[in-house]
């Protein structure tokens, strides 16, 4: 066996994952360079790996949280140190995601959305901000989820 036979392979991202991936991009587009939904829905298609994607979630999710940005910034802002637009792009628009996430997707657990927050940081995102985001939306999720935390914090004793 090679050395490089014994590389253990990361599993297949979901269809999901890789949505949640172009929302980022979306947002990044949004945030920093001005695009508005329709020229990002329009390019995001033509992107490598988008026909991997789910579609819908990429599309709802997108545009939810540009529609409801002035909610997801007063939550996040809350809970950090500085003023949201001091916060590197790419942290402030995984934030936005995942509270979003948070508030509209309540079938999804918590900890897999900041899970998922917290994978987007390290691919995209500086190299420790995955820390400052996981920690943002630890304390998110005690207010939009408290009886989700409340549960998980005791089932761990």
């Amino acid at each position: 066996m090679t050395e490089q036979d014994q590389t253990p392979k990361a599993p297949p991202k979901s269809a999901r994952r890789r949505a949640r991936e172009f929302v980022l991009q979306g947002l990044y587009q949004w945030r920093v360079g001005g695009a508005d939904e329709a020229a990002i829905e329009a390019y995001a298609p033509e992107m490598d790996g988008f026909a991997k994607a789910d579609r819908e979630f990429f599309v709802g999710t997108l545009r939810g949280v540009i529609g409801q940005q002035e909610t997801l910034v007063e939550r996040i802002s809350a809970h950090i140190d500085r003023p949201f637009g001091e916060l590197s792009p790419v942290e402030a628009c995984v934030m936005m995601l995942g509270s979003f996430e948070m508030l509209n997707h309540p079938e999804t657990p918590y900890r897999v959305i900041i899970n998922e927050a917290i994978e987007l940081t390290k691919s995209f995102g500086g190299t420790d901000g995955h820390k400052y985001v996981n920690g943002v939306l630890d304390k998110v999720a005690a207010i939009l989820r408290p009886d989700e935390v409340a549960a998980r914090k005791q089932a761990r004793k």
